[in-house]
């Protein structure tokens, strides 16, 4: 019984990274179908996954898409990326590109994308300043960025740090706020702050400012 408990427990508390870690392939798309509403996608869009993990997002987003969009998944993890390829062909969607990331680039073009999504992300940025000059300059003007992360809490900061962030995250996570001013540096415009996004996770959205005219 304890153990149980033990188990429940540890559930509640790490909240939030429970339902980015563990995304099923039958919420995916409903997750996907809320993304690209806040991002305003439609079919024939660009857009890209950036760390996409296995690409159950990135899948989903390229059949809302359809074949006259485009889906760039970038990851840092070469596994991982093997793993999208494969998924993607057994579902016969040409157009997901698997985009190889780092630490400080997204890898993607300048300007290929009409909005961006980063889920669950954020908080494992290193680089933020580097990283940040490569987001902005891959979405178009016009564009949005939406950044679906979770605050830093006590389980996960204890017993899962994460290596090498800055001692601005405040442990395991990112608070809303630092995300906001680090993305606003960069250029980015904050558009909508979602608080009550999905469990403890919050969404922000920024724009990339039009060409003038």
């Amino acid at each position: 019984m304890l153990r149980i408990v033990g188990f429940v427990l540890v559930a509640v508390v790490a909240g939030g990274w429970l339902v980015v870690a563990r995304i099923s392939a039958a919420s995916a798309k409903s997750k996907s179908a809320q993304l690209a509403t806040v991002l305003g996608l439609r079919e024939g869009s660009r857009v890209a996954d950036v760390g996409a993990g296995k690409g159950q997002i990135a899948l989903e987003l390229a059949r809302l898409v359809g074949p006259t969009g485009h889906v760039f998944a970038t990851e840092i993890d070469g596994k991982r990326r093997q793993q999208i390829r494969s998924a993607a062909a057994s579902a016969g969607l040409q157009h997901l590109s698997v985009v190889a990331a780092s630490e400080v680039d997204t890898g993607l073009e300048p300007s290929c994308c009409d909005a961006i999504l980063m889920r669950g992300v954020y908080h494992h940025v290193t680089q933020p300043v580097e990283t940040n000059i490569s987001l902005y300059q891959a979405l178009r003007a016009g564009g949005r960025l939406a950044v679906v992360d979770f605050p830093p809490g006590w389980f996960l900061s204890t017993f899962f740090p994460v290596k090498g962030v800055h001692a601005n995250r405040g442990g395991h996570g990112v608070p809303p706020d630092v995300v906001i001013e680090e993305l606003k540096t960069a250029g980015f415009r904050l558009e909508r702050h979602i608080d009550k996004w999905d469990g403890r996770l919050y969404c922000l959205v920024f724009g990339k400012e039009p060409e003038s005219q």
